[in-house]
């Protein structure tokens, strides 16, 4: 069967081949309504499709993007990624999203891909363990943005949370709903995972600014299979917490396991608080006191970034670190 070129859409439109090509590119500004109508059905009824791969080569760009998170299990990651998908609709940039499941070398290996697919561009949110990898997307002017979380040494545009205020908030609240023992648990911090160091870290400064002791017995970090188990033996303590704090929404689906596992009413047995707002948070019983990420406004700046970057603009507020503010929605669980 034979192949449709562009010259045989041009030929039954009556038109000639640049024509067709402004059409295909959407450059329709000394264009007639009746001729785009016209293109666009003799496309249709011929079953023409524009040949990618040539058109890319030809302007030396596929206008697709990657985006790679670190675990799509997050609800962070779904909706961050969601909005980077609506920015780059908006001006018809592709979209390709792999999962690299906190893995370096999972990372690696869609880096790879993805660069051999010739994408304009990457948005990561770095598991830290290809520091090298990283470097030499630099050291080429490769356009890459990170999310969530930056890599010592590495200067490239990170969209993050003010991690140090989502948990002073956390505290904040908890004291002022009469708690002085309260405890924190979040996912490990093997790898020096930004958020999860900050977030400790700001639940450091945040009880000592209230006078309250640290107490290493209520600071955890742990592997996610681990979190009930480490739960447990906080609660089995003289002087247990009254309150704990979930570092991510994974964290706080297992903490939430074992209440209910173990028939624990909250907040009277145990306060619970998220870092990371949940889909289910609002009709959960009781319903789950969370420090939300304005994600959807973080997925906007990655996207509008990484687009200046590929289209080499100055960006507005671009920045080696661009933070976003979290906003406390309390609820019944404290």
């Amino acid at each position: 069967m034979k192949k449709i070129t562009i010259s045989d859409v041009a030929k039954q439109a009556n038109v000639s081949r640049s024509t067709v090509s402004q059409y295909l590119n959407h450059r329709f500004d000394y264009m007639g309504e009746k001729t785009r109508d016209r293109i666009e059905q003799v496309i249709e009824e011929l079953g023409y499709q524009p040949n990618i791969v040539a058109r890319s080569l030809k302007q030396k760009s596929t206008k697709t993007i990657g985006v790679i998170v670190a675990n799509i299990l997050h609800n962070f990651s779904t909706e961050v990624s969601r909005a980077i998908e609506d920015v780059c609709h908006e001006v018809d940039i592709h979209t390709i999203i792999c999962n690299a499941d906190d893995e370096p070398k999972k990372e690696k290996k869609y880096i790879d891909m993805l660069r051999a697919k010739q994408v304009d561009g990457l948005i990561i949110f770095p598991t830290g363990g290809n520091k090298q990898l990283y470097q030499n997307m630099i050291d080429e002017n490769y356009p890459v943005v990170f999310v969530d979380r930056k890599v010592d040494g590495i200067p490239v545009s990170s969209i993050m949370l003010d991690n140090h205020k989502s948990s002073k908030l956390a505290v904040d609240h908890c004291v002022e709903k009469g708690y002085d023992q309260i405890g924190i648990i979040t996912t490990s911090i093997i790898r020096d995972v930004t958020p999860r160091l900050e977030r400790l870290e700001g639940y450091e400064r945040a009880l000592n600014n209230r006078g309250i002791p640290i107490r290493e017995e209520y600071k955890k970090s742990v592997e996610i299979e681990s979190i009930q188990s480490t739960l447990h033996e906080m609660l089995q303590q003289d002087n247990p917490p009254q309150a704990v704090i979930a570092g991510n929404d994974l964290a706080l689906i297992e903490i939430l396991k074992y209440v209910k596992g173990h028939r624990l009413a909250m907040p009277e047995d145990l306060a619970v608080l998220g870092i990371d707002d949940v889909s289910f948070a609002s009709f959960y019983s009781p319903p789950i006191t969370t420090i939300a990420q304005p994600t959807f406004e973080m997925g906007e700046k990655a996207a509008t970034v990484l687009l200046g970057k590929i289209q080499k603009q100055e960006t507005k507020d671009e920045g080696i670190d661009i933070r976003f503010d979290p906003m406390l929605i309390p609820r019944e669980s404290t």
